[in-house]
This record gives C-alpha cells, sequence and structure tokens, in this order.
C-alpha cells in the first residue's frame, strides 16, 4: 500500500503518469513508489525505486519513462547529485514525443528541474531563465501546481542575490499559490522560501509563526528536510534566536532520524551533522559538516556559523577569522553575494579588511539610472519606507554609509527627498513590466 500523506499528491506533471497506472503502467507504478517511499522518509530507496521507473519498459504509448527520469533526476537534486541529474535531464529532454499534453508535462517538468539544478549549483542567472520559461511551460500545459516549484527558485533567488522588492513579489506570489491550493506536493519547501523572506525583512519573530507550523508538523518538517540539506541548521538558529530550545531540539533531532534511515546519503548525514553542531554550539562539528555537505549554499552557511561560534569563544580568532573568510568565498561561488556582504561585515568587526568586496547583482534600473549595485539596493529599500538604520541592517553596512548613497542616488535621479524617490522607483516598476 502506498504511503501519501493524506494533504500531499504526486507532482502535478504525473498527471500522465497516474491516468496510465490505472492501466497497469510499470514505470508508473515504480513511479508512484518511489514517491511513497520518499513521503515517508526512505529516501535511498525513493531514488532506486526512481531509477528503476525510467528504465523498466512502460507498457504504454504516454511518456511515461522520460516523466520517470526527470522525477528521477529531482530526486538525485534534492540530495545533491547534481551530474547525475544533469545527465538524466539531458535525456529527458532527447526523449520522443507523445501525446502533446504528455509533451507539455515533459517540457515543464524538465525545466523546472533544471532551474533547481542550476540554483543548487549557484547559477543564480541562469536558474532564474529557466525558471521563467518553466512557468510559461507550465501555464501552456495547464500545470498550474508547478508554479510554486518557479515561484520558491525565484524568490530565493532574487533574495541571495540582494534585490529585496523582487524577492517580496514572488514572496506574495507564493502565499497567492498557497491560498489556490497549488502547493501540495511541496508545501514544505515554500513555506520554508517565505519564512527566509520574512525573517530577512523583519527578523526572526516576524516569521515565527511559520518556523514553529513547520518544526511541528511531522510531513513538513520531513518533506523540508529530505529535499533541503540547508533547512535543518537555519531552522534550528531561528529557533534558537526565538529562544525556543525545544524547538530547535526538535528539528536536530528528526534530522539525525532522517540521516539514520538514509545511512550514505551524505547530504543528508551533514545536514544533521550540522544542526546537531549548531544546537550544541559546537565549531568543530559544524566544521565537520561544512567538509562534509555537497550543498554549496548549506557548506557556506556551515562555514559562517563555526566562524561565528568560534568567535564568539574568543580563544582561536585566527581560526575564526579563517572560517568566515571560506564562508565569504563560498557564498560568492553559490551566487549569494547578499549573504556574503553579511558575513563581510562580521570580518570587519573582527577587524579584518578584504580587497575585494562581494556586489549584489545587477540591476536594470541601476543602469537605468547610472546608479551601483549597491545604490540600487539601497534605492529599493528606501522606497519601501525603510529608515537608514533598517537599511543598513539588510545591507550590512552602516547608516551613514547609506545616507552616503542616498546623497548620490538622489543627484543622479534628479530627486530631493525620499518620498521623490520612491514615486521614481514605483514608475521605473511599472515600466518594467
Amino acid at each position: 500500500m502506498l504511503y501519501i500523506p493524506n494533504r500531499f499528491r504526486l507532482p502535478t506533471y504525473f498527471s500522465v503518469l497516474r491516468s496510465c497506472a490505472e492501466e497497469s503502467c510499470a514505470s508508473a507504478r515504480s513511479a508512484a513508489l518511489s514517491f511513497s517511499a520518499w513521503s515517508r522518509g526512505d529516501l535511498a530507496e525513493a531514488v532506486g525505486l526512481a531509477a528503476a521507473s525510467g528504465r523498466t519498459p512502460s507498457g504504454c504509448e504516454e511518456n511515461c519513462p522520460a516523466l520517470a527520469e526527470v522525477w528521477h533526476a529531482a530526486l538525485l537534486i534534492r540530495v545533491r547529485e547534481t551530474d547525475a541529474a544533469e545527465a538524466l535531464l539531458a535525456a529527458a529532454g532527447t526523449a520522443p514525443g507523445g501525446g502533446p499534453g504528455s509533451t507539455g508535462g515533459i517540457a515543464a517538468a524538465r525545466l523546472m528541474c533544471a532551474a533547481e539544478l542550476a540554483f543548487v549549483r549557484g547559477e543564480v542567472d541562469s536558474a532564474a531563465e529557466l525558471a521563467g520559461r518553466g512557468v510559461r511551460a507550465a501555464r501552456q500545459a495547464g500545470l498550474t501546481c508547478l508554479l510554486p516549484d518557479a515561484h520558491t527558485v525565484l524568490a530565493l533567488g532574487a533574495l541571495r542575490q540582494g534585490s529585496m522588492s523582487v524577492s517580496l513579489d514572488f514572496a506574495n506570489r507564493l502565499r497567492d499559490d498557497a491560498l489556490l491550493g497549488q502547493t501540495l506536493h511541496s508545501p514544505g519547501q515554500c513555506a520554508w522560501a517565505a519564512a527566509q523572506l520574512m525573517e530577512v525583512q523583519g527578523g526572526a519573530a516576524s516569521a515565527a509563526h511559520l518556523i514553529a507550523g513547520i518544526v511541528l508538523d511531522d510531513e513538513l518538517l520531513r518533506e523540508l528536510l529530505a529535499a533541503q540539506p540547508a533547512a535543518a541548521a537555519w531552522l534550528v538558529r531561528a529557533a534558537c534566536a526565538l529562544g525556543d530550545v525545544p524547538l530547535a531540539q526538535r528539528v536536530a533531532e528528526e534530522a539525525t532520524a532522517l540521516a539514520g534511515r538514509n545511512d550514505g546519503l551524505r547530504s543528508v548525514a551533514a545536514a544533521a551533522a550540522h544542526s546537531a553542531g549548531l544546537l550544541a554550539q559546537d565549531p568543530e562539528r559544524v566544521l565537520a559538516a561544512a567538509a562534509a555537505h555537497r550543498d554549496p549554499w548549506a557548506a557556506a552557511s556551515a562555514c559562517e556559523d563555526a566562524g561565528r561560534l568560534l568567535a564568539a569563544h574568543g580563544e582561536e580568532p585566527d581560526r575564526a577569522v579563517e572560517a568566515l573568510e571560506r564562508a565569504v568565498d563560498g557564498y560568492t561561488r553559490a551566487g549569494s553575494p547578499r549573504d556574503a556582504r553579511r558575513v563581510v561585515s562580521r570580518l570587519r568587526a573582527l577587524g579584518v579588511r578584504r580587497g575585494r568586496y562581494p556586489q549584489y547583482a545587477g540591476h536594470d534600473r541601476a543602469s537605468a539610472e547610472s546608479l551601483t549595485n549597491t545604490e540600487a539596493a539601497v534605492a529599493e529599500l528606501v522606497s519601501h519606507g525603510f529608515t537608514n538604520s533598517q537599511v543598513g541592517e539588510r545591507l550590512f553596512i552602516s547608516g551613514h554609509t547609506v545616507a552616503f548613497h542616498l546623497k548620490k542616488i538622489f543627484r543622479k535621479m534628479n530627486v530631493t527627498s525620499r518620498v521623490e524617490l520612491t514615486r521614481a522607483w514605483s514608475r521605473m516598476s511599472g515600466g518594467e513590466g
């Protein structure tokens, strides 16, 4: 009997597989068994069943093997076997066409997987482009339940690159997706994306209800920890910031249990070690997790956590600086200048000045008004009503530096007040369509 949580359902691009399952399609049966195993936390078994589903003769005329290969690729991405996932996606892209709906489903699903793969590798611009194409393909195929996958990639990509208004826009789309019931196959991941955006905007307290909602729900937490190696440590960190140690303990325990059920999956083991080491305030365990992580952003996050813990202990400042330097480089490689700049601010507090300073991603409006990327980021936040101090907190610069940038922004945009800046920025937003 298949185990599928009551409020979850198979990813929508399995609509063809579901219909074929009624006709005893072997590929569909193997894929459904794979999803069942994944849902109950048997990740290694799920990957093995997914591999079998792509190799098994389907016994039908639909594109079930190609769809099953996309599902296999999606699982490989989640356990960070990215090279194997890339090869499978390439194979799915050359599969022969079936019916019109099937072909559209394959195209949309493949693009969504490719976007997630690019994002995991730190190729954020490429991920955004692929996700945009995936949105168009999903809508053409009538697979609107794939849209939250794209919106999650686009929201987190914009957040990591420091484009706050874009990330908030996609956060609102995720909220709408949830209201429309379109997040049923990955609700934990969608909720985690929204929580990260809320935490950046207003601190952990602003995301407290979402954090607790994820952690206290067995199915949501299992689904999230299975798919996102960075999630366990992030949740532990957020729960500790809220002063809720039992909540943090629950996350670490669940991550450890998931790793125990899936011996040999390095990404799951690294996530468990990272969260447990963070909860124990043990920099050595966190450093070991950083070395084991296969996710570039998660590895950089572990380096940052270890550096912070070493600096707090105050006994080995050189090792703290070394770990933080590795975090800056890791975040930069992962396409996350916003996080890199946060760590640079930590280094500055330790008296370390870097010759290179991570730059925010380019912005169309920046070039239009000859603004630098940092000036564009300041203008964007000011236009959303943030004070100089609040802008500084989000961009990891001082309020005085924000004021300095604002003077240059006013001159370049030919405005004389924050109100005029907001109006001008809003007009340019509308012009981008």
